[in-house]
Formats: C-alpha cells, structure tokens, sequence
C-alpha cells in the first residue's frame, strides 16, 4: 500500500481509539461536551450501551492496525479494505440512524482511504 493510505489508516485507526475512550470510558464525563444534542440524563443510564458501541470501534482500530502489521501486501490492503468498509457502513448506519455528521466524521475518510488505495 502506499505510504498515503498506511497514513490515512492510522488516523482512523486513531479516531477509533478516540472513539473507544470516549463511550467506554469518558461517556458520564467528556462525552457530554461532544454529544451536545444527547439528553444529560440519559448519560448514566445509557453507559453500557455506549462501552458495548465503543468496544465495538476498538475492534475496528484493532483489524485496520492489525492491516498494517502484514508483511504480504495482497493481504494487508485485503484486510484493510475490509476494516475501511466496515467502518464506512458503521458510519453510513450512524448518519442515518443517529446524526449527519456522524458519515463526515467517520465514513467519509474510510471513503477516501478505499479509493486511494484502488487508485495509488
């Protein structure tokens, strides 16, 4: 893969672990300043949902880090792809369930990341 797209993988995948801190371990505390629409009281009582959904991107940090470490280059664009596009529809499911930014944020680089990599 070129050096471009191992670049971009290690954003998302950095956003990832972002993401993971964030509902799994800051969801009472700094989460609050991020999701600003979300009802305050709804904070506590949803907690364990939000550590479920931010387990869930650290496992797509994990695969798209884990692209990174295979030394056969089929393989590692293979199991980056497959990690991109999980992300892509996680964050195409979120900007239609949930919010528009949410395809801005995280789907939309996963985008970009599959193209550069069909096309570099």
């Amino acid at each position: 893969m070129h050096i471009i797209s191992k670049i971009l993988i290690i954003v998302i995948a950095l956003l990832h672990l972002y993401f993971l801190w964030l509902e799994m371990f800051a969801w009472t505390t700094a989460a609050k300043k991020v999701f600003r629409t979300f009802p305050e009281e709804l904070f506590e009582k949803t907690k364990a949902l939000a550590a479920n959904q931010g387990l869930y991107n650290g496992f797509l940090s994990a695969g798209l880090l884990w692209s990174l470490a295979i030394s056969d280059e089929n393989w590692s664009k293979n199991i980056a792809l497959f990690f991109l596009c999980c992300v892509t529809v996680a964050g195409i499911f979120g900007a239609y369930s949930a919010s528009k930014k949410i395809f801005y944020v995280q789907a939309l680089p996963a985008i970009i990341t599959i193209i550069l990599i069909f096309i570099l």
